[in-house]
């Protein structure tokens, strides 16, 4: 039976896309062949789809950097048919087909068993951002900073990523401040578990000294640019700031003296290539303190037709909360 997927072209004008049908034995070589029943939609499927930061040097592709399903075959024995899987990451959808299809075949090293009582659906509605946020969260609490430590700033606040981070660092005994350029959401993120809410203008403008008051314990940063800039110059004595996303841009006008007087951590969160021990560490986080009910609010559910679209709207900074993908027709 043919398999449906979204699929990019490379054409004269960019990049096309549109949802066709072809044979399973099309799919890339891999070990383990898994029926997708959820993906999901992130910033980086977004710049794939529009062509962008020549993340995709193949095509046709097919995005789609995360994938949550059932194993049809494998040849390795840790995988058997009928386990439920989750990938993200490893540059899945980018150098390798993804999980915008109704099958993925993939290396077995890639994947992770679904915790115990996380549905496949709810493993996306989390996907690369709730990984990536968890993961943030172990950063913060590896570096000593606990809930006694004081508030925690999240920035990009109504993000994939951000919304998460806000409701995982409440479900964990937090105070969280949620920045955020949408103020209409604000009884979303505070639904979510933000203790404070406030304008992103607030913290967006490069601070206007070396060291600022001191606000926050930690930051999960995932704007970047002079929001993140800012956002250092108000950390307290040793503070830590995990660096998440680029949504504001690459560049970082920092200073060496919240460092060299206030002591504080930057670290980098990496959710592609990070260790199978850490990726299980995160998942187990996710499904033992996130409330799948509250962050339902923030979720968008759409058919692989409707990708695009979403897509685009992300890039324009119109969408919020998190979007899943369905690749299969019909009821799931």
């Amino acid at each position: 039976m043919p398999i449906r997927a979204l699929v990019l072209d490379q054409q004269d004008r960019g990049v096309e896309h549109r949802v066709v049908e072809f044979p399973v034995d099309v799919l890339p070589e891999g070990d383990v062949r898994v029926a997708v029943e959820w993906s999901s939609l992130n910033y980086k499927d977004a710049l794939i789809l529009a062509g962008r930061g020549r993340l995709v040097r193949t095509y046709p592709h097919v995005p789609g950097i995360d994938l949550a399903g059932t194993v049809l075959e494998s040849a390795n024995p840790d995988f058997a048919p009928g386990d439920r899987v989750i990938l993200t990451g490893w540059r899945v959808g980018e150098t390798w087909w993804g999980g915008y299809a109704e099958e993925a075949r993939v290396r077995s090293e890639w994947l992770v068993s679904c915790p115990p009582g996380l549905t496949l659906r709810d493993a996306m509605v989390f996907g690369t951002a709730g990984l990536t946020a968890a993961l943030a969260c172990l950063a913060l609490d590896d570096a000593g900073i606990t809930p006694h430590s004081g508030s925690i700033l999240v920035t990009g606040a109504t993000g994939g990523l951000g919304s998460i981070a806000v409701h995982l660092l409440s479900r964990l005994g937090y105070s969280v401040t949620a920045a955020t350029g949408k103020p209409e959401l604000e009884r979303v993120l505070r639904g979510l578990g933000a203790t404070h809410v406030i304008p992103r203008q607030e913290i967006e403008e490069a601070p206007i000294k070396p060291l600022l008051v001191e606000r926050w314990a930690g930051v999960i940063d995932a704007v970047g640019g002079t929001t993140l800039s800012h956002a250092a110059a108000e950390v307290s004595y040793g503070g830590m700031v995990a660096l998440c996303g680029n949504a504001s841009g690459n560049e970082f006008a920092g200073n060496v003296l919240p460092f060299l007087l206030r002591g504080i951590g930057f670290t980098g969160v990496d959710s592609v290539m990070a260790s199978l021990d850490s990726r299980r560490r995160a998942w187990g986080m996710l499904a033992e303190f996130a409330d799948l009910q509250a962050v339902a609010a923030v979720v968008h559910e759409v058919g692989l037709e409707d990708v695009p679209g979403r897509a685009r709207a992300m890039l324009e900074g119109s969408s919020s909360g998190r979007t899943i993908v369905r690749p299969r027709e019909g009821p799931s």
